[in-house]
């Protein structure tokens, strides 16, 4: 039985010239495009002349589209995948194919191409021997106050993603856990028609888009810390320790923040997802559950 292939393939993020003549080739060539959005990837596929078949394959359908599409690959089927930008599987839809495709052992062939990570990190002047990409950041709650703890302890380059109605909350939440200093780019509709750069601190950017409220797609990218003076980050362990000695919340979260550097604010939120998740682990030993554990010695 002849088994298919899967190609994944990068689409520009803005400028239809960014296409490669090999993903042309390929979205020409294959038997169906998987597509994050087909209205918007007929746009892209009627610039360049391609008349394959498309499906739609997102995060909300893949469970359901899946099986067709192994088995389509898996009895000789060429297919693409591609997203509305950029590299697919980099905060888009994949994932779940990639795995799957990969656990069949049917053919995998990646194209290298555009990528707003890469676009950004390239352009902003820091170090990049070494660097870590973070995505969106959730958007409230111990997550969130967890991961900007994190960022504010990074000594290597950060890229993010944000979005324009949350730039200037971001940055202001990065301010408050002692990154106000940091060197920082926002770079705004990368490779389109109102392509801009902004350089500073973080806490003149954040001045700046109060003032100048941003529209478009954003990468913000912040230069690592100096590991001699970025405050640490706060683990849940130091929190969990003080707790226990009978401190309140409000007393640990002040000497935690002399010590860190991190608001009180912030250390507020993990102390109280520490104390929380404490109370749940004693319920469920009181019902006769033991609690989850993922570092547990191995036998």
């Amino acid at each position: 039985m002849t088994v298919g292939r899967l190609y994944i393939v990068p689409t520009p993020i803005g400028n239809l010239d960014d296409m490669t003549f090999r993903a042309v080739r390929i979205l020409q060539s294959v038997d169906r495009i998987l597509a994050e959005d087909t209205r918007h990837t007929h746009i892209l596929c009627a610039h360049y002349d391609i008349t394959t078949p498309m499906t739609s394959f997102t995060d909300h359908n893949a469970a359901n589209r899946l099986p067709g599409i192994l088995e389509a690959l898996s009895t000789g089927a060429r297919m693409a995948l591609v997203t509305d930008a950029g590299t697919p599987g980099i905060s888009d839809p994949g994932r779940p194919l990639v795995q799957a495709v990969a656990r069949q052992g049917i053919p995998l062939e990646v194209l290298p191409g555009a990528s707003a990570v890469v676009t950004a990190l390239s352009g902003s002047g820091f170090a990049l021997d070494r660097f870590v990409f973070e995505g969106f950041l959730p958007r409230k709650g111990r997550l969130r106050a967890t991961r900007l703890a994190e960022i504010a302890a990074e000594t290597r380059t950060v890229v993010l993603f944000e979005s324009p109605l949350r730039l200037v909350a971001t940055l202001l939440a990065l301010q408050q856990t002692g990154s106000g200093q940091r060197p920082a780019l926002v770079a705004r509709e990368l490779t389109k028609l109102f392509e801009s750069w902004h350089r500073g601190s973080v806490s003149e950017l954040a001045t700046w888009f109060q003032n100048h409220p941003p529209r478009g797609e954003i990468v913000l990218v912040l230069e690592g810390g100096d590991p001699t003076t970025i405050p640490a980050a706060c683990p849940d362990g130091l929190l969990e320790q003080m707790l226990a000695e009978g401190k309140g919340m409000r007393a640990t979260t002040r000497e935690m923040a002399q010590k860190t550097g991190l608001s009180r604010s912030t250390l507020y939120k993990m102390a109280l997802a520490q104390k929380n998740r404490a109370a749940e682990q004693d319920g469920a030993a009181v019902n006769g559950l033991e609690p989850d554990s993922t570092n547990q010695e191995p036998a």
